[in-house]
């Protein structure tokens, strides 16, 4: 199984919106520049993922997104199906016609394997990925980089 950049993306996005929205709403542009993604690719995942009501957008000054449940309740595998990412170890997609319209020598391995990934990304829940002290000091430290990148930016003109 491969996972592939949007369910990364996704995963990572919303992990830093469970961390710094327990402030304030989080603008996708704070999200972007503290994990070097695209503001474009976090626009769809975003809207991707307030279908899937797992964020809500806060409109006006200080707007931004914040987490539509408790964090705790907001599990790894429902984001990164939430962004239409297959959690699938087969190159079938589960279906069972892999050799000659079906199934191949090693399906049930390949299934297998796609069971225990779904099941331990259904039990990290972010609240769970929170409370790890090296998630906390990393966003910390993402937090202090993208501030020093503002600062830099605005000293040479450049909006940010």
């Amino acid at each position: 199984m491969r996972l592939t950049t949007k369910g990364r993306y996704a995963v990572t996005a919303m992990l830093d919106l469970a961390f710094h929205s327990q402030k304030k709403p989080v603008t996708l542009t704070e999200i972007a520049t503290r994990q070097t993604i695209s503001l474009s690719y976090l626009e769809q995942l975003f809207a991707r993922l307030r279908r899937a009501g797992m964020v809500k957008g806060v409109r006006g000054p200080g707007g931004g997104y914040k987490l539509s449940r408790k964090a705790n309740e907001i599990n790894i595998a429902d984001i990164i199906a939430a962004v239409d990412e297959p959690l699938d170890s087969t190159k079938c997609g589960g279906e069972g016609n892999c050799q000659n319209n079906q199934a191949c020598l090693t399906h049930d391995l390949w299934m297998g394997l796609s069971e225990q990934i779904r099941h331990y990304l259904t039990d990290i829940s972010l609240g769970a990925l929170l409370e790890r002290h090296q998630v906390q000091e990393v966003a910390r430290r993402q937090e202090q980089d993208a501030q020093h990148v503002i600062v830099v930016h605005r000293q040479n003109g450049v909006s940010a």
